[in-house]
Formats: C-alpha cells, structure tokens, sequence
C-alpha cells in the first residue's frame, strides 16, 4: 500500500487534512483583508492547528529487510504490556500479546508484523476507555486482523481506539497476501495496538521498550512447522 513518495501524510488522512487548510486559507484572506485584533489571533491559532495536525497525520517511509522469523512491531509507540493470554476469540490457543500504546507525537499508521496471507478482519464498536489500561483490549472500539504466516501460522494484530480516538482504519482485505513493513491502516488520535504473537515466540524487546512500526525487530518465531 504505497502512497507514492511525493505525499507524506497518512492514507485517509485528506479529508482531515483538507479542513484544516481551508480554514487557514480563509483565516488568511481575513487577516490579509486588514482586519486585527480577534482575525490575527484566530490566523495564529490555525497555524498552530495546521502544523499539528500535519505533524499528527506524517507517514515517514520505511524499508524493512529481515529474514521472515522475525515479526516487525507493527505500530510506533511505548511497549506497555508483554503476557501470556490464551486467545478464545480469534486464534483459540495459547498466545503471547504485546501492547504498543501510541501518544500523540508517535506516527500513527500501522504495519505489517508479518507476511503471509489476511484470513479475517473483524471490526467491533465499544467503549473509549483510556488505551493503556489492560480491559481496553477486550471493551473498546477495535479493528482485529489475523494474518496466516505459511510456515508460522497465525497472527493477530488488534487496532484498539482510545479515550481520544474517534475512529480505527484498516485498509487491507480478506484474501490478500501482505508483506512484513507494509501499511495497513491507521487510528486516528491517542491509542493502542494489540499484537498475539504463538506461545514460543522469542521476545526481543521487554515492557518500557520504545518501538517503531515496520523497523524494529520485536520477536522472532519458532522454525518448527505450525
């Protein structure tokens, strides 16, 4: 999912975008029409907006090149959470979940951990619970994803949306084969992304660990046939 080297923000983000420039654009026209006071202060508060919100919506590009054992962090963010959880929605079996939480300066798209093949895709509404606490996995607003490694089995990725998150966007489809480091979808404002990694996954990183998105190495898999 490539958006081409010539726009750097976030896939979905242009309607965002789009209305945050044109009220800089008529704040503009406004302040340069001569009127002060009030007009220059409201120029200078939508500039600062812009500016935010450009920096929020940035999707620097990335190249990932690991051998196809190691699974990729699949958001940036700080690692706040690596257990043991037995799985019963999705995957049914015995897993390892590590919990990436996004602040509002990281990159918000999300990447691919793994390559291999989308089985499912699983969007369910609920509540907005502050995205590091542990129940916001279960209780939230989420997108899961679950993508077959042919060697490695399954692996299932959730975009949980948070206390400022208004919205999770996945872009892929059942059926489709995605590459590890690829683009997959984004949350909109502060939250959270789940990963559910086989039982004997090797960690690489440990909790407090700040990881990027499509870069960082964060476990590798067991070369036994799953």
């Amino acid at each position: 999912m490539h958006r081409g080297p010539w726009w750097p923000l976030a896939k979905g983000s242009e309607n965002n975008v789009l209305v945050v420039v044109i009220a800089w654009i008529a704040a503009w026209l406004l302040k340069r029409s001569g009127r002060g006071g009030v007009i220059t202060l409201l120029y200078w508060l939508i500039t600062g907006l812009l500016a935010i919100t450009l920096y929020f919506f940035r999707d620097p590009e990335r190249e990932t090149v690991l051998p196809e054992d190691i699974v990729l962090a699949p958001a940036d963010g700080e690692v706040t959470e690596i257990v043991d959880e037995r799985e019963t929605r999705y995957l049914n079996r015995d897993t390892i979940r590590v919990s990436v939480f996004l602040s509002l300066l990281d990159v918000h798209v999300q990447r691919n951990p793994v390559s291999g093949r989308v089985m499912l895709i699983d969007h369910q509404p609920g509540e907005k619970l502050q995205a590091f606490q542990p129940e916001a996995s279960d209780v939230n607003e989420y997108i899961a994803m679950v993508v077959n490694h042919e060697t490695f089995g399954p692996v299932l990725v959730k975009q949980i949306a948070g206390i400022l998150a208004r919205r999770c966007v996945n872009h892929e489809t059942v059926g489709h084969f995605v590459r590890a480091g690829d683009r997959f979808g984004m949350i909109r404002f502060g939250s959270r992304v789940d990963l559910y990694l086989p039982a004997d996954a090797s960690m690489l990183i440990a909790v407090g660990d700040k990881v990027f998105g499509g870069v960082t190495p964060i476990a590798t898999l067991s070369n036994e046939p799953r």
